[in-house]
């Protein structure tokens, strides 16, 4: 297992690690298998999407911002961020990719990105890659 190190600069941003990951794949020597990724934190996710147009993990962020507020009268957690771990839970933590020629499949504009709620912070991803 290895661990890819994120430092996040805002309280709510989508970080392209595709580089990152990438990197562990190739230093893996793996041609045929798969990556899986596992955010090991509750207020940040993982997600593939466009990564080419920068504003399209802009307007995510700010989907999210819409569909889950920050305050909300009926949360109960204590310490603010409530609506971190629900944004987190609709993400999801984990994300399994494809890897062929010893690199990641992925369609000509995916990224994989961290989807930080919670920041700025620094995050841990774990990672395993299997051979097929």
């Amino acid at each position: 297992m290895k661990t890819i190190e994120v430092r996040t600069r805002a309280r709510e941003q989508l970080v392209d690690i595709s580089a990152q990951v990438r990197r562990l794949v190739s230093e893996s020597g793996v041609k045929e298998g798969v990556i899986h990724l596992w955010a090991l934190h509750t207020t940040c996710g993982l997600t593939v999407n466009e990564n080419a147009d920068p504003d399209v993990a802009r307007d995510i962020v700010e989907k999210m911002r819409h569909l889950v507020p920050q305050a909300e009268a009926f949360y109960r957690h204590g310490e603010g961020n409530s609506d971190s771990h629900l944004k987190t839970s609709l993400f999801g933590p984990g994300l399994t990719l494809l890897i062929e020629d010893g690199d990641l499949v992925l369609g000509t504009w995916q990224g994989v990105f961290l989807a930080e709620w919670d920041g700025p912070r620094t995050r841990k991803i774990a990672a395993v890659v299997m051979a097929a």
